[in-house]
């Protein structure tokens, strides 16, 4: 099956199937079972079976799979072979708390460069990641596909637009605002407000149940 028509729910679980396997490989172990998977990522065994049917990679009954075959599987299924350079917009808070973490585990995302208005900031560096002024974004975004947006929610539009020109195919927002993009471009919105409202809100109205 083409990849581009795994489902979208599938495509999403990848990451965690992939940041499972390597920390298996790296502790040396050869196979792993549908079961410990399930167990591992919370999503149930019929389910990773599924998954795994998309791309032929099944496994054998009472083997389990080969840990370092589906490792390279997942990995050029998910272009882990190449960096993805990575900008992000705005160095507050959260901006600053990205750069300190930059994708150091199990992936090869990076963060490369960001951008901020403060003149305080531009021409420093947080995590080792320099920091450019805004204005300089059509000089150094020429290879960058990817920006992270943390700045103010009223400045989300103007930016997302700016991005646009620029030839950014993909911008993961966590500002509170619902940006408007062609439907060529692709954006995950991410507002921590509302997912720590709808968090609260199951625990108190779908409790789970003790195991």
């Amino acid at each position: 099956m083409e990849q581009n028509k795994i489902p979208q729910a599938t495509a999403k679980r990848l990451p965690l199937y992939y940041r499972f396997l390597n920390n298996l490989y790296q502790q040396g172990k050869l196979r792993v079972s549908s079961k410990e998977l399930s167990e591992a990522v919370k999503v149930d065994s019929a389910t990773i079976r599924r998954d795994f049917s998309y791309f032929g990679a099944l496994g054998k009954k009472g083997y389990g799979y080969n840990v370092e075959y589906l490792l390279g599987f997942f990995k050029s299924t998910l272009d882990q072979h190449e960096i993805t350079e990575v900008a992000l917009i705005g160095v507050g808070n959260l901006g600053t708390a990205f750069l300190h973490y930059n994708f150091l585990k199990n992936n090869n995302i990076r963060i490369t460069m960001a951008f901020d208005a403060d003149e305080a900031k531009i021409g420093t560096e947080v995590g080792g990641i320099p920091i450019y002024p805004i204005s300089e974004l059509e000089e150094r975004l020429d290879k960058i596909e990817v920006a992270i947006l943390t700045i103010p929610a009223e400045e989300a539009d103007v930016m997302t637009n700016r991005l646009i020109d620029l030839g950014i195919k993909g911008i993961l927002n966590f500002t509170p605002a619902r940006i408007t993009v062609p439907s060529n471009i692709r954006v995950h919105h991410i507002d921590l407000a509302v997912e720590l409202q709808s968090l609260v809100y199951f625990l108190k109205h779908y409790p789970l149940e003790e195991e």
